[in-house]
């Protein structure tokens, strides 16, 4: 029947034909959803003895198909099948629309799904469509919310097998994927490698993205069409508690962490948790007292970029964001946003504890740790400790004397840039804090609430 091409037996459900009865068995359970074998293991149950048997070995953790070459060893002999294509570089399978050329049957299968753009799996639930199963697979865990991976020694838990592989790397610093032009190195070669290549003004300077709306350019097209969405004011993925709206998926996950109250990514030296990874990368920063980026003017070394971008404004004194209300102008946007909360008395932050409200997240943070007694921060030198990173940083002063902040109009020194703004205000006679009530003004806000009692 190979020469012949005949398939005598036919699925009564779906009329697909086969050359074996045996194959049409194996197909009719896709319709009955029958799993006749059962891993005495887990109970976890197959439609197929072969798939049973692979599954076997992830109990055994025996690997008994090694490659000649590197001598790596696989759990099935399909997959040492693959593997021996990157040695020899054999691409069978070709495409004969396009001419392109593919190592796996998969692969040219996706491939002609994406040029005809045909989608056969689709979502129960929401009824969103894939190309590829196992695309589908991974959305499910978005309504099931289930992450069947774990990995035993942070507790973390992954919806996909490939991101929990990705994660144990974390946790060993290995970075096995390097860029192809540079010498930068990854721990996946997925999305983290494939933005760097993508980011080809790393390496070449070329942005070949434009805004349609406005003349900026990007080197990736997915922060093209993050902007894009900014300037269409679109927000597509919308969070299923409170139904805010945002702009990327990611930011959406994120929020769900303030209705869960989860804390996923753990500190491995004091075990403070974090909801969010960049979070717990910045936290580790001041274990290893690592200062990665540096201010090219004065060789001022930060923490975070964003800390620099915030320093490099003050050698450039530029202040583009303007007040619409006193049109005073700040540097930052942050800044600005702030500043529009003194003109409308607007406190959106709230203490669970007190209910006290606070203009400021990071105010109402350093707030809370008068609930909690909590002092993270502690010196090196005495051991004291102290509730903020900035009352350890003046703390320090006291050790080593020095005092950064200068008057430029009679030199003299202060350890606190607060000291040394109060200080300005004895040479420019300005008095910013005014009385409500009788119109006096005073050069320091203390003053002005002892005025006021």
């Amino acid at each position: 029947m190979t020469h012949t091409n005949e398939k005598p037996h036919q699925c009564v459900v779906c009329e697909k034909r086969f050359t074996r009865s045996g194959h049409l068995k194996m197909h009719m359970m896709t319709h009955t959803k029958e799993k006749p074998h059962c891993c005495i293991v887990c109970e976890k149950r197959f439609s197929k003895s072969g798939n049973l048997k692979s599954h076997m070995l992830t109990h055994t953790k025996e690997k008994p198909h090694r490659c000649t070459i590197c001598e790596k060893r696989f759990s099935k002999s399909g997959n040492l099948k693959r593997h021996m294509l990157t040695h020899t570089k054999e691409k069978p399978h070709r495409c004969i629309v396009y001419e392109q050329r593919f190592s796996e049957s998969g692969n040219l299968k996706t491939h002609m799904l994406t040029r005809t753009n045909r989608k056969p799996y689709r979502c129960d639930v929401c009824e969103k469509r894939f190309t590829q199963g196992g695309h589908l697979k991974n959305h499910m865990w978005t309504h099931t919310k289930e992450k069947p991976y774990l990995y035993q020694t942070c507790e973390k838990r992954f919806s996909m097998r490939g991101n929990l592989k990705t994660h144990m790397l974390t946790h060993t610093d290995r970075k096995p994927f390097r860029c192809d032009v540079g010498e930068k190195r990854f721990t996946a070669s997925g999305s983290s490698k494939k933005s760097h290549h993508d980011t080809t003004a790393t390496h070449t300077k070329h942005k070949p993205y434009k805004c349609d709306v406005c003349v900026k350019i990007f080197a990736i097209s997915g922060h093209s069409k993050t902007h894009m969405l900014k300037q269409t004011n679109e927000k597509p993925h919308r969070c299923d508690v409170c139904e805010k709206r945002f702009s990327r998926r990611g930011s959406v996950k994120r929020h769900e962490l303030t209705h869960t109250k989860e804390k996923p990514h753990r500190c491995t030296v004091c075990a403070k948790r974090f909801s969010k990874s960049g979070s717990l990368r910045t936290h580790m920063l001041i274990h290893t007292n690592e200062k990665p980026h540096r201010c090219n003017v004065c060789e001022k070394r930060f923490r975070l970029v964003g800390t620099l971008k915030r320093h490099m404004v003050t050698h450039t004194e530029e202040k583009p964001h303007r007040c619409d209300v006193c049109e005073k102008r700040f540097s930052q946007r942050g800044d600005l946003k702030l500043h529009t909360l003194a003109h409308t008395k607007e406190k959106p932050h709230r203490c669970d504890f007190c209910e006290k409200r606070f203009r400021q997240v990071g105010t109402l943070k350093s707030h809370m740790l008068i609930h909690t007694k909590e002092k993270p921060y502690q010196c090196n030198v005495c051991e004291k400790r102290f509730s903020q990173r900035g009352n350890l940083k003046t703390h320090m002063l006291t050790h080593t004397n020095q005092k950064p902040y200068r008057c430029d109009i009679c030199e003299k020194c202060f350890n606190r840039s607060a000291h040394l703004k109060r200080h300005m205000l004895t040479h420019t006679k300005e008095k910013p804090h005014r009385c409500d009530v009788c119109k006096k003004r005073f050069s320091i806000s203390g003053n002005l609430k002892t005025h006021t009692c």
